[in-house]
């Protein structure tokens, strides 16, 4: 038997009548549910984590955490984090992202834009918008980044160009392949034109680290939008999403707004993407490791360390 307003949350402790609890009205924990935004059912969220972050009812895809996609995909504890604030010794590439980072701060001045960085770090736990790193997925050396929806939205600034770019520079050296993992709202105004040069800036670099014959693999999740979508989120060698995702350079509000028409259901979403050939592959979160495993496996000659 269902109680009546079980997952009402109580204004205030004045709210809880006398003898309520007593009584055997259950308590709830706030994060002990999560509501499906697709199926709109209630599900446990510990049923969801078991699941991959995936609705065990419709199939839909939560967002997932930098780190916690990292876990989902490599080999255990095989992760060892680049080009971040603390993450290498502190010396060539990794020093030269870790300083744009810090330069990072407000280069171009916009008013509460340390404010935000700060809420931003204290939110997600991490110092920027992506992390950066060497691994192994089925025990093949690999370049992988993953951007992080928790900080401002994976909005591209300075530091995650400059990460990305010393990351596919790095493994052109040592010839590797790379995986990404985008999640961006797209280019951060809060840096303005710098944030816009991040564009060409990691194009330059996935150009260069193609013309070693080398592999890039990407997975768009939802949503991949403006700056990153037009850059390196689809100039993959293949490009993989995720059921659902959102991928395209405007918004879809802001195209109705524009041409004020009512677009096609499904508009922007991964599998009408497929369907015109913009990318190659939608694969179930359960199924990533083991293709990516078998994609880098078809490469592996050309890995050398």
């Amino acid at each position: 038997m269902m109680y009546q307003g079980l997952f009402r949350k109580p204004k205030n402790a004045l709210e809880i009548r006398d003898g309520e609890m007593e009584a055997g009205q259950p308590y709830i924990a706030d994060d002990a549910y999560v509501k499906c935004p697709k199926c709109r059912k209630m599900l446990y969220a510990a049923d969801v984590r078991d699941n991959l972050e995936v609705c065990p009812e419709c199939g839909h895809h939560f967002p997932v955490a930098a780190r916690r996609r990292i876990e989902l995909l490599v080999d255990p504890q095989s992760f060892q984090e680049m080009f971040s604030p603390g993450a290498g010794n502190g010396e060539g590439r990794e020093k030269r992202a870790a300083e744009a980072i810090e330069a990072a701060r407000n280069p171009i001045g916009f008013p509460g834009y340390e404010e935000k960085l700060s809420a931003a770090r204290q939110k997600s736990g991490e110092q920027e918008g992506v992390l950066c790193g060497l691994a192994r997925i089925g025990g093949l050396p690999t370049c992988i980044f993953v951007m992080n929806m928790d900080f401002m939205m994976g909005s591209m600034g300075t530091a995650i160009g400059e990460a990305i770019t010393q990351l596919f520079e790095f493994a052109a050296e040592k010839r590797l392949p790379v995986v990404g993992y985008t999640v961006s709202g797209g280019a951060r105004m809060q840096e303005g034109i710098l944030s816009l040069m991040q564009m060409a800036k990691v194009s330059g670099a996935v150009k260069r680290h193609s013309d070693e014959g080398l592999l890039y693999a990407v997975v768009l999740t939802d949503p991949t939008t403006g700056g990153v979508t037009a850059s390196f989120a689809m100039q993959g060698d293949v490009i993989l999403a995720e059921p659902g995702a959102l991928i395209g350079f405007a918004g879809p509000r802001v195209i109705e707004q524009t041409i004020l028409q009512k677009l096609p259901e499904g508009f922007q979403r991964a599998e009408l993407l497929l369907k015109k050939g913009f990318i190659d592959d939608i694969v179930h979160r359960r199924k990533q490791r083991t293709y990516l495993i078998n994609l880098l496996g078809l490469h592996s000659d050309q890995i050398q360390i």
